[in-house]
């Protein structure tokens, strides 16, 4: 019996975070997770750690900037995988530099979880943030540490506030009379389910194939245009939409006026939606593998089934 590489994930309790180390526990690694101990005793994290407890989750006291937790958090295990968040992306230098002196990790994948760094074309402020990522890239291969970089894309979590227009209006599903629609619809986007997308990443981290590469997660039911998703909502409802198109520019405009977070999210949406910087690139084997051709057995929930779930509400 092959004996399961253990996994580390920090920032585990976070929002992909969580979905990583439930998946890590289910299938069979040996599932450590950092976090502070006032992460423990918060009551509002009380439900996610006693589902780690149940699942038989590690738990490993320690500070993204206390550099002597982190060493002894790593010596422990052979795969780091980060989820921390963007205001933190930067500060994943302190986790390679712990990984430097432990010198025992096989594997590490840094907190991406989006675009391609390296080829997506973004506006500010997730320029900076890619900037950010791409800087991280660049120090992990520096070092000479074992690598894999996972782009998810977008997370089907997000979907129903997008086609609500970022929250312009909060509703228990899609609208089911007018939608806005950045740019004209037609670039090519991705969304995976939180679930899928982490399934897909465990899977990932301790691949030989994927060694030193990136691996996207682009599933081709999941793979269609906005004007696509819209028709394929308007079909489950039994009623066409009016349709309200944004161009690129006023998209820009209202990035400028907005404040963050949704700074930030527009700037996101300008970059799927209007740029379309997902889908745009030949994935090729000397720098990437497509994690749905790889990993046949994760059967992944298609954007038909995940709308599904509104068409009651």
């Amino acid at each position: 019996m092959d004996v399961k590489s253990k996994i580390l994930i920090i920032g585990g309790t976070g929002n992909i975070g969580k979905y990583l180390v439930e998946a890590s526990a289910k299938a069979g690694h040996p599932t450590f997770a950092l976090v502070r101990e006032s992460t423990i005793s918060d009551p509002k994290r009380a439900a996610i750690i006693e589902s780690f407890k149940s699942l038989g989750v590690i738990f490993l006291h320690g500070d993204l900037h206390n550099h002597q937790q982190l060493v002894n958090a790593i010596k422990q295990v052979d795969i780091v995988i980060s989820a921390v968040g963007g205001d933190l992306a930067a500060h994943q230098v302190k986790i390679i530099e712990a990984i430097k002196e432990a010198g025992n990790i096989k594997r590490f994948l840094p907190s991406e979880f989006g675009v391609d760094a390296d080829r997506a074309n973004a506006v500010e402020p997730a320029a900076s943030l890619n900037r950010t990522k791409v800087e991280i890239r660049r120090a992990i291969e520096a070092e000479g540490i074992p690598y894999t970089y996972l782009v998810s894309n977008g997370f089907a979590g997000y979907l129903n506030y997008i086609l609500n227009n970022f929250g312009d209006s909060f509703s228990a599903s899609p609208p089911r009379d007018k939608i806005v629609i950045l740019g004209d619809g037609n670039p090519k986007v991705v969304f995976t389910k939180e679930e899928d997308i982490a399934a897909y990443t465990i899977k990932a981290a301790d691949d030989p194939r994927t060694l030193n590469k990136s691996a996207y997660i682009t599933p081709p039911a999941n793979t269609m245009s906005y004007n696509e998703i819209v028709s394929l909502w308007e079909k489950k409802i039994g009623k066409t939409l009016e349709k309200i198109y944004v161009p690129g520019d006023e998209v820009l405009k209202k990035i400028q006026e907005a404040s963050m977070p949704l700074k930030l999210l527009l700037s996101l949406a300008y970059t799927f939606f209007v740029k379309g910087e997902i889908a745009n690139f030949e994935i090729k084997a000397s720098f990437g593998m497509e994690a749905t051709e790889l990993y046949l057995d994760v059967k992944y929930t298609t954007l038909d089934e995940y709308l599904s779930q509104f068409v009651s509400n």
